[in-house]
């Protein structure tokens, strides 16, 4: 059951007296030493979120340790992966993502440059029809062991040199994003913060690859990201459409657990470390 896969952690999400959009007081991806069993009162809410949801992803951190142990297991070959830089938009001190969004840019190798503005956590129904509608806008929610959130993401695909003109001071950042995105940014950014504002967190390079393990019915991807310190974390996860979670996790649990996959190990988030990670850096070239 998806209740084996996620644990809860609560939060008070930061009010912000210009927000027009619903950012949600409740769950939220967590750190945990071992998975523990949601509350009803958890799992009702995890319930009421992946309905309004357009789709749900399953997210799993692996030991470092033991990756290459599980990538064999899962019959994972890491030179068929793809290359990818990422770059996330803040403050030193993170004003950002202490209001619940998250500003980042991607190059993805052999294919265009992509940016994403995302509030987390939102309630999906209290959001605006007008911006569920938009094509470029999606709710997703990730659970992992550990914990889940719910996200509301305003994409948009660029050219391939969008993205390395901007970190190199070429063009500004407000350029990297669409009317939709920068719409959205405004509504919910700290008075005052500009996007032209923000100071680049990044890069982390980034190995991505989708493979069918054999015994399993559905595509896993596996992430393996490097962080400037050497650090590393390495994610397997699955997406799926809402109505299929709970049977997409107890069929991925039961795949993973007979492959030798440790689902109760300490749970990273790649987003959370790499913002803590560049925070540091930023703050102590500033002192």
């Amino acid at each position: 059951m998806m209740q084996d896969l996620v644990a809860t952690d609560r939060l008070a999400a930061t009010s912000n007296r210009r927000r027009r959009f619903a950012i949600k007081k409740g769950t939220t991806m967590a750190t945990a030493t071992k998975t523990e069993r949601l509350s009803d009162e958890s799992l009702a809410e995890l319930l009421a979120l992946t309905k309004g949801a357009d789709s749900v992803e399953l997210k799993l951190t692996v030991p470092v340790s033991e990756r290459s142990r599980q990538a064999a297991a899962l019959g994972v070959d890491p030179l068929e992966g793809q290359i990818r830089q990422v770059y996330f938009f803040d403050t030193p001190d993170l004003k950002l993502n202490k209001a619940g969004l998250v500003v980042r840019a991607r190059r993805v190798q052999q294919k265009g440059d992509d940016t994403v503005v995302k509030l987390r956590p939102v309630v999906p129904e209290m959001l605006p029809s007008e911006l569920r509608r938009s094509p470029n806008f999606g709710v997703e929610v990730d659970a992992m062991p550990g914990g889940y959130v719910c996200s509301g993401s305003m994409k948009r695909a660029l050219e391939k040199t969008n993205v390395r003109d901007v970190v190199a001071g070429k063009r500004p950042l407000r350029k990297l994003f669409s009317k939709e995105q920068r719409s959205l940014y405004e509504a919910n950014a700290p008075a005052g913060l500009e996007l032209d504002d923000l100071s680049i967190l990044g890069p982390i390079f980034v190995l991505k690859l989708k493979f069918a393990p054999k015994g399993y019915a559905r595509k896993l991807v596996a992430e393996l990201w490097l962080y400037p310190d050497n650090s590393m974390i390495l994610e397997l996860s699955t997406k799926c459409a809402p109505p299929e979670a709970f049977q997409v996790a107890a069929e991925t649990r039961a795949f993973l657990t007979e492959r030798g996959v440790d689902l109760t190990g300490e749970q990273q988030t790649k987003t959370k470390k790499a913002l803590q990670f560049f925070s540091k850096r930023l703050q102590a070239e500033s002192n």
